[in-house]
This record gives C-alpha cells, structure tokens and sequence, in this order.
C-alpha cells in the first residue's frame, strides 16, 4: 500500500428480520426470496448483500413483505468490524455462487452424455429444453453473482457446448400474428405529475414508459428520495412504499398499473411478465427474453446516473421490445 493511500471497507446491507410461527409458508416464502436475491446468511436470521442502489431497493421491498406476513425487519448499512471480515464474506458469497454453477455443470454434463448417445427425436426435444433452462439458471445466478466465482465459466462453457451441438442441422421456427394494438386508459389518470423514488431501476423505468405512452401522454416526472413524501396537488406516487401506485400481493407496479388503468393488450402483458422477474426475481414466468432484457436495463443503470436519461434510454429499449411482442403475441 502507498503512503497516504486510504483503504475503505466494502459496505453491507444487512436484513435482520423475525417472521411468527404461522402461516408456515411465510419462512419459505421468504426463504426463496432470499436466496433469489443472492444473499448470504450471516447469523440466524441476518442476512447479507453487497450495498448497491439494486440490492438496497431488493432488501427494501423484502423488509416490506416481512412485515405484511406479520412479521419485523430491518435493513441497515453495515461496516464489519469483529468476528467477520470483508475477505470471509466475499469468499462465502464466492462459495455459495460455486455451488451454484457446479450443480448447473453436473447437470450440463448428465444432458451431454444423453446427447452423445442415440437419442430419438422427443429425446432431443427434452434435452433441447432442459438446456433452455440451465441457460436460464445460468443468467440468474451470473446476476447475483457480486464476486466473480470462478465457476462460471467452466458452467458458461458446457451449456455452450450443449447449445451448439443441439444447433447443428436444427431449424429455425418463425411464428407469430399480428394481435391489437395498446389499450385505452381510463379517465382520471391522466395530466399528472408523476412521482418515484430516485435512482430508477428496472420497474420504475418500465413504469415510467407505460405511463407516459399508454397512460398520460403528457406526463412529468418528479424523482424525490423516497419514504415519507406527501404529494402535492395534481401529484401521484408511484413505486413508491406510500404511493398509490405500487407493488400490490406479488404483482409489481408495472402490473398494477396495467391492472388499475384496464388496458388489455398481450405485447404489454409480456412485457410485464419481464418486468415482474427481474424487479421481484421469483422466477414465476420464466420467459427467455427476461436475461437479455435485464442485462440491457442493468447496463442503462450503470452509464447514467440521471435518472431522466435512464427513463429515455429505457423507453428506446422498451418501445422496440413492444414492437416485436405486437407483432409475434
């Protein structure tokens, strides 16, 4: 280390929460969020992530839920001083993370040795889709993978192999109708000042968008800090934990407000089904597109930190993302 050279400790968040006794699905509800989140248990019921605006805004909304179960929780900011440090947290991310591709490896290496065998056509149509999964599984797990676990690659590289054998003499299918166009808003939601926390992600970009095409075409934003904020006259929140647009049960504000404002359209549906995986990460529609559109709006967030910029980066994604599902839903 230099002279003068300050070293800073990487910053934690920390949920420590208490859940009662029943409903018994509450723990594993919980439970399987927590794991989807990539976080690490520290102590009984202390769990940790690396601070970020994503994880500090995933914790957030969990501590949410806790509470709604019945239960208490709180999220803080934590620097390690004794009994754990930095390094050993890292490395205990890094080894769950390991666990994670060597099970995905294990798997890609059961489905290559099918596919080196003589395997009927049903047979490499099971294969075919078992491989879409591990995919699948692979992006998720790259996306709460905070440290780089080496085993990605070796993961990365035998469902490679399994796609490009499986693309050999395979044929691509086309299909898909033109279905209507976006729905009608109804009155009362529109020429309002729309208000949402600072530091947009995905569900707020994505709400933002819908609002602004689908519902209000002359709305403004107003990104404030967040808990507490009392709108004014003409004002609405919005992704908010007060707001009057925002996570309802296990829908997230891009589908509730889909849901408030009556529009039925099937392209907005699936962009919704999007948008529910990657801001809840529960998995509950497991559509392909969902890891190219997360790694797009994460690559957003990371070269703007305007948050009006990210809104304009994210309708140009969204805008076409719309086209395609228009004209194959």
């Amino acid at each position: 280390m230099n002279a003068g050279e300050i070293v800073t400790k990487a910053p934690w968040l920390l949920l420590i929460h208490q859940l009662p006794a029943k409903p018994a699905y509450a723990r594993v509800k919980v439970w399987r969020r927590l794991q989807a989140l990539g976080a690490v248990i520290v102590k009984n019921a202390v769990y940790a992530l690396p601070f970020n605006e994503e994880t500090q805004e995933d914790f957030a909304w969990l501590a949410r839920e806790i509470v709604e179960l019945g239960g208490e929780a709180l999220v803080c900011e934590a620097e390690l001083v004794e009994g754990l440090d930095d390094s050993e947290l890292r490395r205990m991310f890094v080894a769950t993370r390991n666990e994670d591709y060597a099970g995905l490896t294990k798997e890609a290496d059961g489905l290559a040795a099918r596919l080196a065998g003589d395997a009927s056509d049903s047979e490499l149509g099971d294969i075919a889709n078992q491989t879409g999964r591990l995919r699948k599984q692979l992006s998720e797990v790259a996306a709460i993978d905070f440290f780089e676990a080496d085993g990605r690659e070796a993961a990365e590289q035998r469902i490679a192999g399994l796609e490009h054998r499986l693309s050999q003499g395979s044929e691509t299918m086309t299909a898909g109708q033109p279905t209507g166009q976006a729905g009608t808003a109804p009155p009362g939601m529109g020429a309002k000042i729309w208000v949402t926390r600072e530091h947009v992600q995905i569900d707020r970009i994505a709400s933002a968008w819908l609002i602004r095409r689908f519902i209000d075409s002359s709305a403004r934003f107003k990104f404030v800090p967040g808990r507490s904020y009392v709108p004014r006259a003409g004002e609405v929140r919005f992704d908010m934990f007060e707001g009057e647009y925002t996570h309802e049960g296990d829908r997230c504000t891009f589908e509730v407000l889909l849901l408030r404002a009556g529009i039925d359209d099937p392209a907005l549906a699936a962009i919704g089904e999007i948008i529910h995986d990657i801001d809840l990460k529960d998995g509950k529609y497991a559509r392909e597109e969902t890891a190219g559109i997360r790694t797009v709006m994460s690559g957003i967030a990371a070269a703007h930190r305007d948050d009006e910029d990210r809104l304009a980066r994210g309708a140009a994604v969204l805008d076409d993302l719309y086209e395609y599902f228009r004209t194959t839903q």
